[in-house]
C-alpha cells in the first residue's frame, strides 16, 4: 500500500466481506486487524478478499512473537530501501542528463547555439542532429519508465481492473501522458512537424518527476522506520545468552534455550534474561526501560524481577516464571503494536478524502486540460498537457495518508518507554479530550503497602481480651479475606510473632467487612456500617475513630459476640509523587476526584493532602461504575485510574480506564491505558502525550490538506494570468515528496515527548 487510498480501498474490502464485524488498516505497519465470525469465514478468506483487490496479504505465522513478526518488518523495509537506493540513483542521473540534453534539443530547435558546457564535454555536438537528441533522450528515459517506475504503472493497472485508482494511477496517468506523447514526436516528428506541431519532447519531466517520487518514496520508507524505533529499543534491552545453575555449576545458555524453573545467575552490571522470583541475594534493579523511573528499586528474596532490566551493583539467583511471548517485556511489544495496528477515529476524515480524491484529481487535470486547450496561448495543447501533468502529480494523497498512523506509532512507541501502554488508537485520541479524572484511594493515591499502626480496646470490653488476643482473633478471620487491609492486619501479627487459629462459618460481606467462629467465639472484623448491621453499636470507640481518621488512618472494628472490642488503625503511605501529579493535572485545567470505599473521615485526609477537591466516598465496588456514570452524565469525559478487582467495572463504565501496572489482571484488562510505573505522573504523561499527539496530528492533517488546496490551482495555472508563473511537473513531483517527509517529520517530534515539554 502506497497511500491513504490504498488503505481504505483494504479497509472497505474487509468491511464488506460477509462476517467481519470491524477491520482497521494501518498503512505504516502494512497490516490489517479485523474482527470477524469464524462460522461466517477466515482468515484464509479475508486473505483472498484483498488479493482480489490487486494488494498481496499473508497471515502472520502461528506463534510468531511480536519481536519476530517486527524483525521481519525491518528485512522486508531494509531490503525496499536497498531497492529504492538503486533506482534513485539510476533516476538521478538518467534525470540530469536527460535535462542538460534537452536543454541542448531546445537551443537547436529555437536557432540558438550550444550550450557553453555541453560545447566543452562534447566539441562535435552541432554534429548531432535533433532526431538523434530525441532517441538519445528515448534511451535515458526507457530504463526509468520500464525499470525503476515500473511497479508505478503495474500498480496503476492493477487498481484500474478492480475499478478503483490511486497515487500510483496519478503517477502513472501523468508520466505516462508526457512519456506517450514525446514517444509519438519522437517517432513521427517530421508528419508533425508538417501540420504545424512543435516537435517538443518531455523526457526529463518523467525521468524527473520518477526520480524525485522516488527519492520521496526513499526518505518517507526510512523516516517510517524511525516510526517503530522505541519498540526496537526494547527488543534490543534484551540480552542474548544466560548464565543457569545446573548440577550446582554456572553454564551459559542462548536465551532461547531458557526454560521456567530454571535458576539463573545475575551478576552486577549484568541485564536480567527473563522473568522471575529471586531466591538469594538482593541489588538495586534500574527499571526504567519499562517504568520510566530513573531511580533504581531495591530487589531481595520473594520479589519479582522483569527480564530486560538492569541490575546494578548486587548479585542474586533467580528462578525463571515466564519466558518467550509470556514476558512482560513481550506483553508490552504487543500491546504497542496492537494499539498501533488500530486506527484512531480522526483518521476517518482522510479516509473519507482519500475515497474521492483520486477520482476528484483526475477530473480537475482533464479540465486544466480543456481549459488551457480552449483558451491558452500557443502552444495551448503542450501548455494543455504539462499543466494537467502538474496537477496530477502534485495532488498525490501521499501525506494525507501519512499523516494519522505516523504521529500515532511514534506516540505509543514513546508512550511504552516511558512506562505508559496506550491500548489503542481510539484511547490515545479520547485521553486528550478527559474533563475529570477519578482516582481509586488504595493502591493509586497511597502506595497499596497498608500497614498496622495501633490496635485500641474498647472500654468496657471482655477483660480477658488485651491487645494481642484481639488482633489474634481480627487475624484468624481476616486471614481468609483478600483485602489489603487484611493482609496488613495479617502481617501485623505474624511480625509479632501471634499464632492464628482456625476459622468456622467464614464469610464476607462486599465493601464491609468478614465474619467467622473463632473457638466458639462468633467475630466480626469490618467497617462501622457492618457493626450497625450486624446490630453492634460502635459509639464506644467513635471519638478515637473519628480522630485516627482526621490523620489519613482507616479504622477496622472488631466485634466478639456482638458486642464492640475494639479496633485495628490502618495507614497506607501516600505515594511521592501523588500531589505532584494531581498538581500537574489543574494545571493541564482538569477536575479530579478521590472515589473510594473507604470512611469519609479517612478519604478527605488522604484527598486534603494531595489537592484533591472532591471526595466520593463509603462506596461499595458494585457502586463506583454508577458514580461514574453521575459525572458522565453531567456532560463530563471521565478517566479512571485504578489497580482493583474492585474498579474493574468503574474501569469499564470510564470514558478511559487507566489500571497501575502493578494491580491485578482484570483491571488491566478492563483498562484503556496501563501505567507500568508505579505513580500517577503516568496519568500526566497519558493525557499530556494524547493532547501533543492529537496537536501533531491536527497539523499534519492541515499541512496536507492546505498542500494540496494551494498546490493544486498553483499547477494548473491559476497565477499564469497574473504573474506568468507556472509550475513544471518535476517542480510538483519534489512538492509531493517533500510534503510525505515533512508530515512524518512532523509526527517524528514526538520521540522528543517528557511530562517536562508539554507545558511549553
Amino acid at each position: 500500500m502506497t497511500c491513504a487510498a490504498c488503505s481504505a480501498r483494504v479497509q472497505r474490502t474487509l468491511e464488506k466481506t460477509a462476517g467481519v464485524s470491524s477491520a482497521s488498516v494501518n498503512l505504516i505497519t502494512g497490516s490489517a486487524t479485523v474482527d470477524f465470525d469464524p462460522v461466517a469465514t477466515s482468515p484464509t478468506r479475508l486473505v483472498e478478499a484483498i488479493r482480489a483487490t490487486g494488494y498481496g496479504a499473508e497471515i502472520p505465522r502461528e506463534g510468531q512473537s511480536g519481536e519476530q513478526l517486527l524483525e521481519t518488518q525491518d528485512q522486508v523495509r531494509e531490503e525496499e530501501i536497498a531497492d529504492l537506493r538503486r533506482k534513485v540513483a539510476v533516476s538521478l542521473v538518467a534525470a540530469v542528463l536527460t535535462m542538460l540534453f534537452s536543454m541542448h534539443l531546445t537551443a537547436m530547435v529555437s536557432g540558438s547555439t550550444a550550450d557553453p558546457l555541453m560545447r566543452f564535454m562534447a566539441p562535435s555536438i552541432d554534429r548531432v542532429s535533433a532526431d538523434a537528441w530525441r532517441y538519445l533522450l528515448l534511451g535515458l528515459t526507457l530504463p526509468v519508465v520500464g525499470w525503476a517506475g515500473r511497479h508505478f504503472y503495474a500498480r496503476a493497472w492493477s487498481a484500474f481492473r478492480h475499478h478503483s485508482a490511486d497515487m500510483n494511477t496519478l503517477i502513472a496517468i501523468g508520466t505516462g501522458a508526457a512519456f506517450l506523447f514525446s514517444l509519438g514526436v519522437t517517432l513521427f516528428d517530421d508528419r508533425l512537424s508538417s501540420h504545424g506541431i512543435e516537435p517538443q519532447v518531455y523526457y526529463e519531466a518523467v525521468t524527473w518527476i520518477i526520480a524525485l517520487v522516488l527519492l520521496g518514496n526513499l526518505l518517507e520508507t526510512r523516516a517510517k522506520g524511525r516510526t517503530s524505533g522505541a519498540l526496537r529499543r526494547l527488543i534490543g534491552l534484551r540480552p542474548s545468552t544466560a548464565r543457569i545453575l545446573r548440577a550446582g555449576a554456572e553454564a551459559e545458555i542462548s536465551l532461547d534455550q531458557l526454560r521456567e524453573g530454571d535458576e539463573v545467575v545475575v551478576r552486577p552490571g549484568e541485564k536480567i534474561p527473563a522473568d522471575g522470583v529471586i531466591l538469594e541475594g538482593t541489588s538495586y534493579v534500574d527499571e526504567s526501560m519499562l517504568t520510566g523511573e530513573p531511580v533504581p528499586v531495591s530487589r531481595g528474596p520473594g520479589d519479582r524481577v522483569i527480564g530486560a532490566t538492569l541490575n546494578r551493583n548486587g548479585a542474586f539467583h533467580f528462578r525463571v516464571a515466564r519466558v518467550g511471548q509470556d514476558t512482560v517485556l513481550s506483553q508490552i511489544i504487543r500491546l504497542v503494536q496492537e494499539a498501533q495496528g488500530f486506527k484512531a477515529p480522526i483518521q476517518r476524515i482522510a479516509d473519507r478524502i482519500s475515497a474521492v480524491f483520486v477520482p476528484v484529481v483526475i477530473s480537475l487535470a482533464i479540465a486544466t486540460f480543456v481549459v488551457w486547450f480552449d483558451f491558452g496561448p500557443p502552444p495551448a495543447y503542450l501548455r494543455g498537457l504539462v499543466a494537467a501533468v502538474t496537477v496530477l502529480i502534485i495532488a498525490c494523497p501521499c501525506a494525507m495518508g501519512l499523516a494519522v498512523p505516523t504521529a500515532v506509532m511514534v506516540s505509543t512507541g514513546r508512550g511504552a518507554e516511558r512506562g505508559v501502554l496506550i491500548k489503542r488508537g481510539e484511547a490515545l485520541e479520547r485521553t486528550g479530550r478527559i474533563d475529570v479524572v477519578v482516582f481509586d484511594k488504595t493502591g493509586t493515591i497511597t502506595e497499596g503497602r497498608p500497614s498496622v499502626r495501633s490496635v485500641q480496646l474498647a472500654s468496657g470490653s471482655d477483660p480477658g481480651l488485651d491487645q494481642s488476643g484481639l488482633l489474634r482473633l481480627a487475624a484468624s478471620v481476616e486471614r481468609l479475606s483478600e483485602h489489603p487491609l487484611a493482609e496488613a492486619i495479617v502481617a501485623e501479627a505474624a511480625r509479632l510473632g501471634i499464632s492464628l487459629e482456625d476459622v468456622a462459618e467464614f464469610e464476607t460481606l462486599t465493601g464491609k467487612g468478614v465474619l467467622g467462629v473463632v473457638h466458639g467465639r462468633r467475630v466480626a472484623v469490618g467497617s462501622a456500617a457492618l457493626m450497625q448491621e450486624l446490630g453492634v453499636n460502635p459509639a464506644p470507640l467513635r471519638p478515637l475513630a473519628d480522630q485516627l481518621e482526621s490523620e489519613a488512618q482507616t479504622t477496622v472494628y472488631v466485634s466478639v459476640d456482638g458486642m464492640v472490642a475494639g479496633l485495628v488503625a490502618v495507614a497506607d503511605p501516600i505515594r511521592p509523587t501523588s500531589r505532584e501529579a494531581i498538581t500537574q493535572l489543574q494545571r493541564l485545567g482538569l477536575e479530579s476526584a478521590l472515589l473510594t470505599g473507604d470512611n469519609r473521615r479517612t478519604a478527605v485526609a488522604v484527598a486534603r493532602a494531595v489537592g484533591i477537591d472532591r471526595v466520593i466516598a463509603e462506596v461499595l465496588p458494585g457502586q463506583k461504575a454508577a458514580e461514574v456514570r453521575r459525572i458522565q452524565e453531567r456532560g463530563k469525559a471521565v478517566a479512571v485510574v485504578g489497580d482493583g478487582l474492585n474498579d474493574a467495572p468503574a474501569l469499564a463504565q470510564a470514558d478511559i480506564g487507566i489500571a497501575m501496572g502493578t494491580g491485578v489482571d482484570v483491571a488491566v484488562e478492563a483498562a484503556d491505558i496501563v501505567l507500568m510505573r508505579s505513580d500517577l505522573l503516568g496519568v500526566v504523561d497519558a493525557i499530556g502525550l494524547s493532547r501533543r499527539t492529537m496537536r501533531i496530528i491536527r497539523q499534519n492533517l492541515f499541512w496536507a490538506f492546505i498542500y494540496n488546496v494551494i498546490g493544486i490551482p498553483i499547477a494548473a495555472g491559476a497565477l499564469y494570468p497574473a504573474f506568468g508563473l507556472l509550475l513544471t511537473p518535476a517542480m510538483a513531483a519534489a512538492a509531493m515528496a517533500a510534503s510525505s517527509v515533512s508530515v512524518v517529520s512532523n509526527s517524528l517530534r514526538l520521540r522528543r515527548y517528557s511530562v517536562s515539554t508539554q507545558f511549553n
